[in-house]
């Protein structure tokens, strides 16, 4: 893993390099995305990536859900609250987030054949009408990936049997299809990731590293306090309860240990699929907090954080954690905020005897892990806050505009 993030992707982007000039950046970009403006999660990636645009003076439009900042100013943000997809809100949470994408960018696409833009920003699976909008009139476009390619690192066909076999009904049609998002990829000239992880998925599928660009997440370290390093050894895990995110090999890891005066908590929504786990393995050392509104007690009054995903773009409680100088045990996979052996143990993913033996090295050697929490702090700091993100995402729109 490089020193810099993004030192592989954008070597000639750097967070110490000027910001682009005006001259060197778009005058008019139209952001889209089928989420808030403002929030937690995607949300506030959101929120940041066009205020990022809006600081730098060339924010045109914003296209989005609802409106919940306060610095843009609002006649940017087109808000789509009162939107008729509203309607099948009572049908399967599938069909209704796919019918939001759809009608977003419907709008999207709308907005940018009647405005003066000469930059399209959208998301993959929301954008693809105005990603063909865009190229009909030569605007150059980006679209932002939250996790991976589609197809992981799998290559398959366009269309697989089993997909040629899909009922034809309006609820298959309305879905966001593989197809969809691999036109997206095709149709877009610029790719932004949040890790290195997901630029190798594109890579393996065939694209061109130089139409990949990193531009990463970001957390607000003033909002979060350093550890407290309580004396019992607390280890906290901040995520959904699922299988993809580790929290069976986590579960089974922390009971083959039977560590004394030791505390696992566990801080999130529990999911159906890891309930055999939680009875086979939950004993009074295992805590569950359920979904908390703000996560900074449990993260200050722990000694480390584990996060150990198969597949993420680049976990927001990674950052978080960092921030309250915590050294982690995480994977590759959940993003690049761990410098292995430096501010955290980088270990393989669906690997339970690994897990182990990290949260027994940190258990035996606690006197380590101030250091290692500084080292994390510090780094969040120098290289991983909005701010960074935001210089980032205008380096690439300059180098969109570059392309031309």
């Amino acid at each position: 893993m490089p020193t810099a993030l993004g030192e592989i992707l954008n070597p000639a982007v750097t967070d110490g390099a000027p910001l682009p000039s005006a001259d060197e950046l778009p005058e008019s970009v139209l952001y889209s995305i089928a989420a808030d403006i403002g929030g937690v999660g995607l949300a506030k990636t959101a929120a940041e990536g066009s205020l990022a645009a809006f600081r730098a003076g060339v924010l045109g439009k914003v296209v989005a859900y609802s409106n919940h900042q306060r610095e843009i100013d609002r006649r940017k943000i087109k808000s789509l609250a009162l939107h008729p997809a509203r309607l099948l809100s009572n049908m399967k949470r599938e069909t209704y987030y796919a019918a939001k994408k759809q009608y977003l960018d419907w709008i999207a696409a709308r907005e940018l054949k009647r405005g003066d833009y000469d930059c399209f920003h959208g998301w993959s699976s929301d954008s693809l009408r105005t990603l063909i909008a865009a190229r009909s009139r030569g605007v150059p476009s980006m679209i932002e990936i939250p996790t991976w390619h589609r197809n992981k690192f799998n290559k398959k066909p366009f269309y697989t049997q089993k997909e040629r076999d899909r009922p034809d009904t309006w609820r298959e049609r309305i879905k966001v299809s593989r197809q969809q998002m691999l036109t997206e990829y095709d149709m877009a000239d610029l790719v932004l990731v949040q890790s290195e992880m997901s630029a190798e998925t594109f890579i393996e599928m065939g694209r061109d590293p130089s139409r990949i660009f990193y531009v990463g997440r970001g957390v607000d370290p003033d909002h979060f306090r350093p550890a407290r390093y309580p004396d019992r050894f607390t280890l906290v895990f901040v995520g959904s309860l699922k299988k993809r995110k580790g929290v069976h090999h986590l579960l089974r890891a922390w009971s083959k240990l039977g560590l004394k005066d030791a505390e696992l908590v566990l801080v999130g929504n529990v999911h159906d699929e890891v309930r055999d786990a939680l009875t086979k393995y939950q004993n009074d050392t295992v805590r569950l907090t359920g979904q908390v509104s703000d996560v900074r007690e449990q993260l200050e009054n722990a000694s480390a954080f584990v996060f150990v995903s198969e597949l993420e773009g680049s976990a927001k409680a990674t950052y978080e954690a960092a921030a309250c100088a915590l050294p982690a045990i995480t994977t590759r996979e959940s993003g690049d905020v761990v410098v292995d052996g430096e501010t955290g143990v980088v270990i393989p993913a669906n690997d339970p005897d690994a897990l182990a033996d990290a949260i027994r090295d940190f258990y035996d050697n606690r006197d380590k892990l101030p250091a290692m929490g500084a080292a994390a702090r510090a780094r969040v700091e120098s290289e991983l806050t909005w701010e960074h993100h935001r210089r980032r995402l205008l380096h690439a729109y300059a180098e969109l505009k570059r392309r031309g």
